[in-house]
């Protein structure tokens, strides 16, 4: 039976009568969340730490904007819009010392709360409003009329009014124009961690480097390689995201479509599933996210020695050149790699 989906006609922004929105951070989801309840015509205030750069961008929106502590004091309903590896502090020095009976904090992803870095005030709803695409977009469809899909979940339920509350926000921001779906946290965290690592992000930057690698080991040109490997992805993604797997196999050429079938589960096979179960199960059991506190809490050496690997890859230097040919796209020369072979 398809999970139900709620829309407008199940919220209410009522709710949020006489109260006051806090959003802590204002970057890709805090900015996309305050702008859309505040046109919603909810009452909401920005938090951000002492000396924030975003503080001069929020105020030209239109914001009051308090330090992260005095922001908790005021608000009845705060989101924590920072960083995973920033909650638990912030948490402890600026949130929980001003939390007190009858608040509700949001989350719009769960890793802290369902692993424990953050340990819930008693007395309080702590609910998860969660957009499934990135804060430009959020705000980009709500001005358009339309609205991101979203995740809710209720970790804490106090006032026995938490899931109206998560509605509420889902319609402030304009998701149940499209659809809301409710989880847990505990679904919406190892889910999310699953997706990023073994298929997303993960899986899809080896599976493209390995790739390329593959055919410039054997002797073909690496532009081949790049535009084969790496170009060519994002049409192929379009569709599915377009028309799911069976719509683009209807749109490839048979012989593409058999090569498919036929060879993609001698790629990602049995071994390849068995691996992204382990990764499941360190998810599930905490050991991604100890590790992850660990390498943050040592200052990130091993992050950004396999970040620094990553961007001298010759795939790297290969596609800024040919991007550089491609006048039609948009240029992101993010980390400023040179676009020539000298």
């Amino acid at each position: 039976m398809p999970a139900k989906v709620y829309t407008d006609k199940d919220a209410d922004l009522g709710v949020f009568k006489n109260k006051t929105l806090a959003v802590l951070g204002y970057g890709s989801q805090g900015h996309a969340h305050a702008l859309n309840l505040k046109d919603s015509g909810c009452k909401v205030i920005i938090g951000l730490y002492a000396g924030s750069k975003s503080k001069a961008v929020a105020e030209q929106h239109g914001f009051e904007v308090f330090e992260t502590a005095e922001a908790v004091r005021r608000a009845d309903v705060i989101m924590v819009g920072l960083p995973d590896m920033k909650q638990a502090e912030v948490y402890e020095r600026d949130i929980l010392p001003n939390l007190s009976k009858g608040k509700t904090l949001l989350f719009s992803h769960g890793l802290a709360v369902h692993f424990g870095l953050v340990k819930l005030h008693k007395d309080i709803d702590c609910i998860m409003v969660a957009p499934k695409g990135p804060g430009h977009m959020v705000r980009r469809l709500y001005a358009e009329g339309k609205g991101m899909p979203a995740l809710i979940a209720v970790a804490q339920d106090k006032s026995k009014t938490a899931k109206k509350q998560a509605l509420a926000w889902a319609k402030g921001i304009g998701s149940t124009r499209a659809g809301v779906l409710q989880t847990t946290y505990k679904e919406e965290t190892e889910t999310d961690l699953f997706g990023e690592q073994a298929v997303l992000c993960g899986g899809a930057s080896a599976l493209v480097q390995a790739g390329f690698e593959t055919l410039v080991e054997a002797g073909y040109q690496p532009e081949m390689a790049y535009f084969e490997c790496l170009h060519e992805l994002k049409l192929i993604c379009d569709l599915m995201y377009e028309s799911g797997i069976a719509g683009m196999r209807f749109s490839i050429s048979e012989t593409a479509k058999f090569g498919d079938i036929t060879r993609g589960p001698r790629v990602i096979n049995k071994n390849t599933k068995a691996e992204m179960k382990k990764i499941l199960k360190e998810i599930q059991s905490g050991q991604f996210t100890k590790e992850w506190v660990k390498e943050h809490k040592g200052g990130l050496k091993n992050y950004n020695a396999l970040l620094k690997q990553g961007e001298k890859h010759q795939i790297e230097k290969t596609g800024a050149y040919l991007r550089s040919m491609m006048p039609w796209m948009t240029k992101k020369n993010i980390k400023g790699v040179q676009a020539s072979y000298s």
